[in-house]
């Protein structure tokens, strides 16, 4: 349309009026007003991260030869290691009257054969770590797979509110015979099952595909299943047998998002405010459980908050001694417990997947629902003056691009933490654009040092972890970037009930990012829920499934019998810490205060969808942005 673009301001206001304001007689407005445009953005964008492990192709034959060379070995002492049993083994071998006889008899036969296979082995293996070590030198910190046949995430116009999921879990996939320290085996196999979970382009299993490995215990009639039909009828815990992808999220429903799969819990806000009707339906069965621990009602117990004796008795969100609440909460805040993983995932932090194997399977069916994965953080080799025989285990995945990204080893891990190269995964990630302007958000993913009794190494790693992310971002963000969200996700190997880590507790990290799960210092939000399942009772019957287990740990007695309580400094039970537990919370989704866009928490939600794969479990956080004033 020659010469279109030479009319009067005033002619354009009256062609907008004949037309009723179209999107092209708008966008003539601004351009004769001088408003700013969005630019023309590819998308997603080229990435310049690196997508193979070595910068050459003769490091990785060399890489490739001293793997080969190390593979007997390895083989052989993860064979030796494995033939620990689990307690799934044990249980199945009680259930036969020659299992058990059976089964030493195996193991004593197999020892001798395993360790002459490592011993064979040793010669080539020495040769293989003279070449692995200097390769693993000019190994590339991470790897970016980016699969262009996944559906990437449409850009976000800040204008317009929008809801991002987080979740954080740690998988525990280890080598299998390092993984039956924590009562788990079969890596691979777990490997392929939790990526199916994660990733749901793949049909996931229906939540009773795995049946319980113990007995069922005496006087509970037909089995834990049973037991619960008065949950099922209405005591907290929800109706079983509502489809958990229908229930409604209080929240209003966001442009771009799909409906958070949260499932029926008793909430302490919801019982202050729930009306005479409410409060009878979910009393609506008075029957006690028929359960060998002592049944306690749940709602009172949970309107009592936990408290460190330490730190003197609770106090009220008025008296707070931290900052004042950034970001608001749901009131009454959504359900915690949830049986399955939220489908609308957009970022997902693992921890703990060191198995090669077991990662190569992980990624690569992640690949089907985040478009860009890095893996591959932190290899091993000689690193900060100590060999790294494990690498950080980090694995981040994404549906929005990754701009940049960097990994901080920790240079202080100590005794079984130092042969992992753990450290801090942060990346800066591209959501769209608005007039001209970048909208980015930042992600950090995280392992810290896990014994109970090394709190002082995790101080240091924390305020480390905190000058990191503030560099990363200094030295990415540019001019005129609109920050939509500073996420920080991981297992930080403390929680916030125990007095044995109380240090790490009142570190500064937690002035500048804000868990919303944590209501201050030695106290959780009365809705809390622990993450760190007792790994010797994994496989009972009561948490042997996913709605099994989301079940038991709606009741008081089955946070206490199921999950890791409080600990003391040196690692021991806390015996003195009050009852009821609500369970030691080690992994976490924190998030920036002061965020620059209007944000407000969601959902938050503990997720057992990892029944008998994992000794935790993830966490999912659900913010909603903007809409932003551009």
């Amino acid at each position: 349309m020659s010469g279109g673009g030479g009319g009067h301001p005033g002619q354009v206001v009256v062609a907008m009026a004949a037309c009723g304001g179209c999107a092209y007689c708008t966008r003539a407005s601004e351009l004769d007003r001088g408003v700013p445009q969005d630019t023309p953005m590819p998308w997603p964008p080229p990435s310049t991260l690196p997508d193979t492990p070595f910068p050459s192709r003769t490091l990785a034959v060399v890489a490739a030869m001293a793997e080969a060379m190390l593979t007997p070995g390895y083989w052989a002492l993860d064979r030796l290691l494995a033939l620990q049993p689990t307690t799934a083994q044990r249980a199945r071998w009680r259930r036969h009257r020659a299992g058990r006889c059976l089964a030493v008899g195996a193991r004593l036969l197999a020892a001798p054969a395993l360790l002459l296979a490592l011993l064979l082995a040793l010669p080539p293996a020495l040769l293989g770590l003279l070449l692995w070590l200097p390769v693993q030198a000019k190994r590339r910190p991470f790897v970016h797979q980016h699969v262009a046949t996944a559906a990437t995430a449409e850009p976000w116009d800040p204008r317009q509110a929008r809801g991002f999921t987080f979740l954080t879990a740690n998988l525990c996939l280890l080598p299998s015979g390092l993984a039956r320290f924590s009562n788990l085996g079969g890596t691979r196999r777990r490997a392929a099952l939790i990526a199916r979970l994660l990733a749901p382009g793949a049909p996931a299993e229906p939540s009773e595909h795995r049946h319980g490995l113990l007995e069922p215990l005496r006087g509970q009639g037909g089995g834990y299943g049973g037991t619960l039909s008065n949950v099922a009828r209405g005591q907290p815990g929800g109706d079983s047998r509502l489809d958990p992808w229908m229930v409604a999220s209080p929240a209003a429903p966001v442009a771009g998002t799909m409906p958070w799969p949260e499932m029926p819990m008793a909430s302490p806000t919801l019982m202050a405010n729930s009306t005479p009707t409410t409060n009878s339906m979910l009393m609506a069965n008075p029957t006690p459980m028929t359960n060998p621990w002592p049944t306690v009602d749940l709602v009172p117990t949970l309107e009592l908050p936990m408290t460190n004796p330490t730190l003197g008795p609770a106090q009220s969100p008025m008296t707070s001694l931290e900052p004042e609440q950034p970001i608001p909460l749901p009131d009454p805040m959504p359900p915690v417990l949830t049986a399955h993983i939220p489908p609308d995932t957009d970022f997902v932090c693992l921890q703990e997947v060191f198995d090669a194997t077991a990662a190569t399977a992980l990624r690569r069916q992640l690949g089907h629902r985040f478009p860009h994965v890095l893996w591959g953080v932190g290899p091993g080799g000689l690193r900060c003056g100590q060999l790294r025989v494990l690498g950080s285990g980090l694995v981040l995945g994404s549906r929005f691009p990754l701009l940049a990204a960097r990994f901080h080893p920790f240079p202080n891990g100590a005794r079984e933490d130092a042969l992992a190269n753990k450290g801090l995964l942060v990346a800066q990630v591209l959501l769209g654009t608005g007039r001209g302007r970048r909208v980015v958000g930042y992600l950090g993913c995280t392992h810290l040092q896990a014994p109970a009794p090394d709190a002082t190494i995790r101080d240091v790693q924390l305020s480390l972890v905190l000058r990191w992310l503030r560099e990363f971002r200094q030295e990415q963000e540019r001019p005129g970037d609109l920050v939509a969200f500073d996420v920080l996700c991981g297992d930080l190997n403390f929680d916030n009930c125990s007095r044995g880590d109380a240090l790490n507790q009142q570190h500064p990290l937690f002035k500048e990012f804000w868990d919303p799960a944590r209501r201050e210092s030695g106290q959780d939000q009365p809705w809390a829920i622990g993450t760190l399942l007792d790994c010797l009772k994994i496989y009972e019957e009561p948490v042997s499934t996913p709605e099994k287990m989301r079940r038991t740990l709606s009741q008081p007695w089955g946070r206490e019998q199921f999950l890791a309580g409080p600990i003391l400094s040196c690692g021991a039970l806390d015996t003195m810490a009050p009852r009821p537990w609500q369970g030691r919370r080690v992994d976490r989704a924190l998030l920036r205060r002061d965020p620059a866009l209007a944000t407000e928490v969601t959902g938050f939600s503990v997720i057992t969808q990892l029944a008998t794969l994992s000794d935790h479990l993830p966490v999912a956080l659900r913010l909603r942005l903007g809409p932003a004033d551009l």
